[in-house]
């Protein structure tokens, strides 16, 4: 059971990632169409809000999710040398991340509501 626990977590953690990816690209893809519609740019805009929100909601499943795995991946199935390199290149992996969904964020935040 907890093997099971531990797949379903890690799958909504990396869905939940692309999603926000996929919100990052539909706030894009709309904010362009605004900036060259005026026409339609009070019809997207409730649309470009949505997608911010969504993707605020994935960065949230995403942080949970990733306390989650905290706890189910405590186990030294690699060795001792391999689970300290391992645990090394999680760390800058994660820094990297938080830096790209922070400015991400950012960016969807000042297309949307500028």
């Amino acid at each position: 059971m907890k093997k099971s626990i531990t797949i379903l977590v890690g799958f909504i953690h990396d869905f939940a990632a692309g999603c926000w990816v996929a919100s990052v690209l539909a706030i894009y893809w709309l904010h362009n169409l605004q900036s060259s519609n005026q026409e339609l740019a009070q019809t997207i805009a409730p649309l470009e809000t949505d997608f911010f929100y969504l993707g605020i909601s994935c960065v949230g499943i995403v942080l949970l999710t990733g306390m989650g795995r905290t706890f189910t991946y405590i186990e030294n199935i690699y060795g001792a040398n391999a689970e300290k390199l391992r645990k090394k290149m999680l760390v800058a992996k994660h820094m990297l991340l938080f830096g790209i969904f922070g400015t991400g964020t950012y960016w969807q935040y000042t297309m949307t509501f500028s």
